[in-house]
């Protein structure tokens, strides 16, 4: 992964660019988090890849690099209730939001990775399969999926009936006879059991 093809989207009077990736879309449970990373100009951490791609030990790894080496870098989420109220790909947007206004340094231009970008103060750019294209968006995808794994974890202390530690709140078949057992949890996004019949 270089720097090319992200050179490519961005303007040529940009000089503060910033990737955004999510992750936690599809689990049932736990809020949707966002990273968003500014990074030095060439500098890309080694190993930096789509983070779906990466062992957690790999993972946590590059979310040292980065979150030492960026020029900024911050994180935002979207709760269950907000993902009930306002959807799934709303909510991530909202997130992504929070993530770009958390950040020390205004950003010029986003890169978002997927294929909508809205909702924005800035211009920015959907990317579809931005996490293993853009340097940036990858390195966004590392801190959204590190925290929200994090956050799971956090999850199964306080719920350990669900066994969020090791599903991280995805549709798996101990997840859902966790909830025919013990009942939908507070932290249950109860918009995507409603469909599955569940609440």
């Amino acid at each position: 992964m270089d720097f090319e093809f992200e050179l490519t989207l961005i303007p040529d009077n940009v000089e503060i660019v910033c990737g955004l990736d999510e992750a936690g879309r599809g689990p049932l449970a736990g809020p949707v988090y966002a990273g968003a990373v500014i990074l030095p100009k060439g500098y890309i951490p080694e190993g930096l890849n789509d983070s779906k791609k990466l062992s957690e030990k790999k993972r946590e790894a590059l979310f040292d690099q980065i979150t030492k080496n960026a020029v900024a870098w911050s994180y935002g989420i979207a709760t269950p209730e907000e993902i009930d109220e306002i959807n799934i790909l709303n909510a991530s947007m909202l997130a992504m939001k929070r993530a770009v206004e958390a950040l020390a340094l205004k950003p010029e231009f986003l890169l978002v990775d997927g294929n909508i970008a809205r909702g924005f103060d800035q211009p920015a750019l959907a990317v579809i399969k931005g996490d293993a294209k853009s340097p940036s968006i990858a390195a966004a995808s590392i801190i959204a999926k590190v925290l929200r794994d994090r956050a799971c974890l956090e999850m199964d202390r306080e719920y350990p009936e669900y066994g969020f530690a090791g599903h991280k709140g995805y549709p798996t078949k101990a997840h859902f006879q966790a909830i025919e057992k013990h009942g939908v949890s507070p932290i249950h996004r109860k918009s995507f059991l409603k469909k599955r019949g569940l609440v």
